[in-house]
């Protein structure tokens, strides 16, 4: 049983980052073979040969999908999409994954096929193998826990602490996209609830909904920054906001930053839908999330190398930390970043 405590503290006080942040604490690292714990997107450790790097992430129903609109095939291949990415954040390459899951009895064999299938075609098209797992009951819903591992040259991998000051701020593809496709689902949803006759109205979408249902890892990314022989200085995926994940690397780095609105990739159908929702796309450029792009930072010598790269945007510069992390808006008017991406906890 829970203590009765009158002096409770809510885990929405805290959010997702602060429980992390409080609880990793109390954890030490005793064993030489752990070379990177919690603070980065995968851990890393010693086998004597390539580094292993090993991260998880669960999804959970009602709080990070809903089936009403999420194809199950689709959220197996989603599922191991957001493992791999946080491999190849780090600079290294996926190798395995382990599946977990816990479901309701409201779930036919069929149906678990369905979700395995998706992972399959993640894998095979990632070429990753999936070795086990485990598969146990849930009195609420489906779970899914992935834990992928991954491997590297010591000299290979890119932590988010390394990020220094003048340094390039650089990010892959769009954004936005992924979180609009979720508004676009959640107002279709909506409707057919008032009224099950009513279609949906999708037409015109397909690219905002496959990033939102469909998510792609960025392994073509880190293959391009080695053909161009570029080691980012720090690195992160996005996949709570972009404005979130910066600052993460801020901190790690103990750096600030100085983002440019004009020159963050915001692609035409996310500028229009959002306008079409009353949303400001920038806003959701920058706390959208599930985008999965990949965030880095690069020493200014690089910039010949991928100034050419039309799938990498150089949105800002690396500062002091006393100088804090802002937005110059298109009025040239500074705004302080705020993390106000994803995070799971805050909807207790």
């Amino acid at each position: 049983m829970f203590e009765n405590n009158q002096n409770r503290t809510e885990l929405s006080s805290l959010g997702e980052f602060g429980l992390i942040e409080h609880l990793s604490k109390a954890i030490e690292l005793k064993n030489p073979e752990s070379l990177k714990g919690i603070g980065d997107d995968a851990a890393v450790t010693d086998t004597g040969g390539k580094k292993l790097l090993v991260t998880t992430d669960m999804l959970v129903e009602g709080v990070h999908f809903d089936l009403m609109y999420h194809p199950l095939k689709h959220l197996g291949y989603k599922s191991i999409m957001v493992n791999l990415s946080d491999i190849y954040a780090m600079n290294a390459e996926p190798k395995q994954v382990v599946v977990a899951i816990a479901l309701s009895n409201r779930f036919s064999l069929e149906a678990i096929e369905e979700l395995y299938a998706g992972m399959l075609m993640a894998c095979k098209q990632y070429h990753v193998d999936l070795v086990g797992g485990d598969t146990t009951s849930s009195n609420s819903g489906l779970i899914i826990s992935i834990t992928a591992l991954g491997t590297a040259h010591a000299d290979d991998i890119v932590y988010r602490n390394g990020a220094k000051e003048n340094d390039l701020i650089c990010v892959t593809g769009d954004l936005g996209a992924a979180y609009m496709g979720l508004q676009l689902l959640r107002r279709e949803k909506q409707v057919f609830l008032e009224n099950p006759t009513v279609q949906p109205e999708f037409e015109g979408n397909d690219y905002l909904l496959e990033r939102q249902l469909k998510p792609e890892a960025r392994k073509d990314m880190i293959e391009l920054l080695k053909k161009h022989a570029v080691k980012p200085t720090a690195m992160i995926d996005i996949s709570d906001g972009l404005a979130s994940e910066i600052m993460h690397i801020c901190k790690q780095s103990e750096k600030g930053c100085m983002l440019y609105e004009s020159k963050l990739p915001i692609d035409q159908k996310t500028f229009d839908l959002a306008r079409e929702f009353h949303l400001d796309p920038t806003v959701c450029a920058l706390n959208g999330g599930e985008d999965y792009e990949l965030l880095f930072t690069i020493s200014q010598g690089d910039y010949e190398k991928l100034r050419s790269e039309a799938d990498i945007s150089i949105i800002g510069h690396i500062t002091a930390k006393e100088e804090g992390c802002y937005l110059l808006d298109k009025s040239d008017h500074k705004t302080a970043l705020k993390a106000q991406g994803w995070d799971a906890l805050k909807t207790f």
